[in-house]
Parts: C-alpha cells; sequence; structure tokens
C-alpha cells in the first residue's frame, strides 16, 4: 500500500508537469512518460527493500557466525578445561600409583633384608582382601580391627616397646613358641588360678615343647611374702611343674637381702633375656595390662633381680 502511494504521489505530478510543459503532446505520451516513472519509482523502492532486507540478511548471517564462533570457542575452552583437569587427574592417579608401588617395592626389599618373611606379608596382604571381598560386613569389621591392632603392634614394637588391655595370653604363647635359649619367670599369688585354667595348661604344654624340641631352659619363682604362705597347694604346684622340665622355685621375701626386695611389684617372664612380657595389676589384684619391653635399661634390672632371687630361692 505504502508502495502504491509513493508510486501515485510520483507519477501525478510528473503527468501535471508534462501537460505544463509540453501542451502540444498527446494525451498517451503523457501518460506513458508518467507511468514509465511511475514504475520506475517502484522499481527503486523495491530494490531499496531488497537491499534493506539483504543488509539484514547479511547482519543476521553474521551474527550467527559470531554466536556460533564464540559458542564454539566456549565449548573449546570448557573442553580444555576439562581435558587438563582429566590429566590433572590421570596423573594424580599415576603418581599415586607409582608412588604405592615404590612403597610396596621398597618394604619388600627392607623385608628381604630382615628377618621377616615377605611372603608370609603378601599372604596377609591377599588373605585380607578376599575376606573383603566375601561381603559379609561382620568378617570384614573383624579384619580390618584385628589387622589395625597388628600394625598398631607392630608400630610399638618398632619402639621396642607395646601394651595390649588386660592379660594378653596370645602374646605368651607366641612368645614362648619364638624362644630359643632361656625363659625365666616370675609368678605370684595373683597367677595362682592360672595354672589350672586353659590358657595356663596351654602355656606349660608350650613350655614343655620348647625344653623338649629346642632344649630352652626354663626357670620360674613363686614369690611369696613370708614362710607360712608355702602351702602344700604351692609346693604341689612346682612338683608339677618341674616334672615338665621346668626348674621350679620358691623364694620368701622376707627371708632375702633387704636389696633383693625391692624389684618389680608386677609379674614378668624374660624370653632371651632380651624382652620382657610384664602384666601389671590394679588395686584389686586384678590384671589390667600387658606390656611388652625390649628396652636394655628395662630388662638388664629385671634380669639382675631375678639373678638375686633365683639364688635366695630353694
Amino acid at each position: 500500500m505504502k508502495k502504491t502511494l509513493i508510486t501515485l504521489v510520483v507519477a501525478v505530478p510528473v503527468y501535471v508537469l508534462t501537460n505544463v510543459l509540453d501542451q502540444n503532446q498527446d494525451e498517451v505520451w503523457k501518460l506513458i512518460v508518467s507511468l514509465v516513472i511511475g514504475g520506475a519509482a517502484l522499481i527503486i523502492q523495491y530494490m531499496n527493500d531488497f537491499e534493506n532486507r539483504l543488509k539484514e540478511m547479511e547482519t543476521g548471517q553474521r551474527d550467527r557466525i559470531r554466536e556460533m564462533k564464540e559458542s564454539l570457542a566456549s565449548h573449546n575452552r570448557e573442553m580444555n578445561e576439562n581435558l587438563v583437569s582429566h590429566n590433572r587427574e590421570m596423573e594424580d592417579v599415576v603418581n599415586t600409583s607409582f608412588a604405592r608401588i615404590n612403597e610396596a617395592t621398597r618394604l619388600f626389599s627392607q623385608m628381604g633384608r630382615s628377618v621377616l618373611r615377605p611372603d608370609g606379608v603378601a599372604e596377609l596382604a591377599h588373605s585380607a582382601t578376599r575376606v573383603g571381598l566375601l561381603g559379609t560386613e561382620i568378617m570384614s569389621s573383624f579384619a580390618r580391627d584385628e589387622i589395625n591392632r597388628l600394625a598398631l603392634l607392630m608400630e610399638g614394637l618398632t619402639k621396642r616397646s607395646a601394651e595390649s588391655r588386660g592379660e594378653n595370653h596370645d602374646w605368651l604363647l607366641g612368645l614362648t613358641n619364638c624362644t630359643k635359649s632361656t625363659i625365666d619367670a616370675t609368678s605370684t599369688i595373683v597367677d595362682r588360678d592360672f595354672w589350672t585354667s586353659e590358657p595356663g595348661r596351654r602355656y606349660l604344654l608350650a613350655q614343655r615343647d620348647a625344653i623338649k624340641l629346642r632344649q630352652v631352659r626354663v626357670r620360674r619363682l613363686f614369690i611369696v611374702n613370708e614362710p607360712e604362705h608355702v602351702e602344700d597347694e604351692l609346693t604341689a604346684l612346682c612338683e608339677n611343674q618341674n616334672a615338665l622340665g621346668i626348674e621350679a622355685r620358691v623364694v620368701v621375701l622376707s627371708q632375702v637381702p633387704e636389696h633383693a626386695r625391692l624389684g618389680p611389684t608386677s609379674d614378668f617372664v624374660i624370653f632371651d633375656g632380651a624382652l620382657c612380657y610384664e602384666v601389671e595389676q590394679d588395686l584389686r589384684q586384678v590384671n589390667v595390662k600387658t606390656t611388652l619391653d625390649a628396652r636394655e635399661d628395662h630388662v638388664d634390672p629385671c634380669a639382675k633381680w631375678f639373678e638375686e632371687l633365683w639364688e635366695a630361692s630353694r
């Protein structure tokens, strides 16, 4: 509609102008001139519209291309960031894996130079892994606690001292089975019921085997305070242990020199003259803690005190 009006506005003035300028021309020629000029004006409008639309298309195309470039650049940046992050994660995984491999290699190398069996440690790791794969929560938890307990024991032994709550009969039996030469032990009235218990019987059998199979010398001092405490039950206990090959004696503290009474107040067992197994009692005479101590400044005084009491015993 707009274009038609513009065409009429151009054509009518041209027609009027031709009439004014040249009145001799016929009407057909004047009309043709007006139509030609009006058509030209209409064509020019369409060409102008086409140019405008072409510019709009070019502008829209440039905008779309720019948006595509920006989107592609953003996508590339994101991909690069993800790739860098992935590479870092892979690098961390690889570094961690190599660190573990190096640590495992170092540990096995150290075990190869020590008295520990590398195959035993490897079997422990494999067994722990298989237990974890069984899917039983109670077994996995128990295995985890046992490994943690063993790790704490090993850490303590590196410092030549370790502790356990209560009286640890497993340590007692294990050390007896590992002894090569001597076992020197004291026993007070606190231990009297121990010898008739199941752990006590297994302990005596382990000592009997150590004497027979490895020629280990086992000495035990039963310590009492007064002569009247040497009862028939204690005498029979000594005789039974002597029958197993154990050198069992009774020492009365009131009959030994004063300096010989100032020894440890807890029962102890010295294995191979190098490791002291010591049981600590509370005020109720209940065994509350077991200590392993391989420090010379602790073992040597215990060994010296044992020898003094052994010489004063009967």
